[in-house]
C-alpha cells in the first residue's frame, strides 16, 4: 500500500475510469452512480474528485463538494460552509490495508486548504467497519440519526431490505479531538476501559449464531453509555433478513431517541466480551451539538 498514490482527477476523460469504479459497488444502474460529466463540473468549481492509483490502474476514488447548512439560517452562509463527502469506493482486493483512511486524510488536507472546518457525510448506522473507520480512527462525532434518508427503494443500492437509515458523520477536521485520532498523541479509550467503568450497555443482546437484540433497554447510569450493533450486520442481511429488520428497527428506535434527546456518538470500540468480538457505539449522554468539539 505505501506504491499508491493519490491525487486529485482534473481533467474530464479521466472521470470515465471513476465511473466505472463506482460500478464495482453500485452496479450499473445509472441512478446509483455520479456520471463523467458531474464529476468533471465537480472538479471544476471547488469540488473534488481524488482518485487514488497502483500505478497506472485507478483502485480508489472519493467524491466531495462544497455545501452549506441550512441548520443556523441567521448565520451567513460563509459561516455554514462545509465540504460534502459524497461518495468513496475502494476495489475490494485493496479494502481493509487503510487505503479509505488514506483518501478521507487527503481530502481533509483539502478542506484545510479551502479553510473550511468541517466535512460532512452519511453511513449505515449496522455497518461496523464504516463506523470503525469514520468514528474511531477519523474522529467523528454523530447527534442526527437519518430515517431513511434515500428512501426505500433498494434498487438504486442505496437501501437495504427496504430502508436506507443513516448516521450523518460530523468531521470537524481542525479540532484537538481529530488531530489527536490522526496523530495518534491520545490512544482513545478500548471496550475494556469502558467495562472496568461499569459503562451501561443500553442494549445487552441475546447470543447466539446472530446477536439478538432485547425487547427493551436500560437508561445510562453514568456520562457514558454503550449501544451494541452486530459485527456481521451484511452476513446477516443474506442469511436471517427478518432478523436484519429486526436490528434495523432496534437501532433506529433507540439511537435517534437518544440522539434527539442530546446525546452525541463520540466514539466506537470493538473487543472481546463474553467469548466473543463484538462491536459498541460510545453515547456522550448530553453532549449536545458537536460544535462542542472544536474546542476539545
Amino acid at each position: 500500500m505505501v506504491d499508491i498514490v493519490i491525487k486529485p482527477l482534473r481533467q474530464l476523460a479521466e472521470m470515465k475510469a471513476a465511473v466505472d469504479l463506482q460500478k464495482v459497488y453500485w452496479g450499473e444502474d445509472a441512478e446509483g452512480l455520479v456520471p463523467a460529466h458531474m464529476l468533471f463540473s465537480l472538479a471544476e468549481h471547488g469540488g473534488h474528485v481524488l482518485g487514488a492509483f497502483d500505478g497506472s490502474h485507478m483502485v480508489g476514488i472519493l467524491i466531495g463538494f462544497i455545501g452549506t447548512s441550512e441548520e443556523n439560517e441567521t448565520r451567513p452562509a460563509m459561516a455554514n460552509l462545509q465540504i460534502v463527502s459524497k461518495r468513496m469506493v475502494v476495489l475490494p482486493e485493496y479494502r481493509s490495508h487503510g487505503l479509505g483512511y488514506r483518501l478521507k486524510l487527503a481530502q481533509r488536507d483539502l478542506a484545510l486548504k479551502q479553510g473550511i472546518r468541517l466535512v460532512t457525510w452519511t453511513f449505515d448506522p449496522l455497518l461496523a467497519a464504516n463506523a470503525h473507520l469514520n468514528i474511531r480512527k477519523l474522529g467523528v462525532v454523530c447527534h442526527d440519526y437519518l430515517v431513511d434518508y434515500y428512501g426505500t427503494e433498494d434498487s438504486p443500492g442505496l437501501a437495504s431490505l427496504g430502508s436506507s437509515d443513516r448516521l450523518l458523520a460530523e468531521w470537524w477536521v481542525t479540532s484537538r479531538r481529530v488531530e489527536e485520532r490522526i496523530e495518534g498523541q491520545r490512544p482513545p479509550l478500548d471496550l475494556r476501559h469502558y467495562l472496568d467503568a461499569h459503562t451501561t450497555i443500553l442494549n445487552p443482546t441475546q447470543l447466539g449464531d446472530f446477536l439478538v437484540p432485547p425487547g427493551t433497554t436500560l437508561t445510562p447510569s453514568s456520562a457514558l453509555a454503550l449501544v451494541e450493533i452486530p459485527l456481521n450486520s451484511a452476513e446477516m442481511q443474506k442469511s436471517v433478513p427478518a432478523l436484519a429488520q429486526t436490528w434495523r428497527q432496534h437501532t433506529r428506535e433507540l439511537l435517534r431517541q437518544r440522539l434527539v434527546g442530546g446525546d452525541s456518538i463520540t466514539d466506537f470500540v470493538r473487543g472481546y466480551y463474553e467469548g466473543r468480538e463484538r462491536a459498541f457505539y460510545v453515547l456522550s449522554v448530553g453532549a449536545g451539538s458537536p460544535e462542542r468539539y472544536l474546542l476539545n
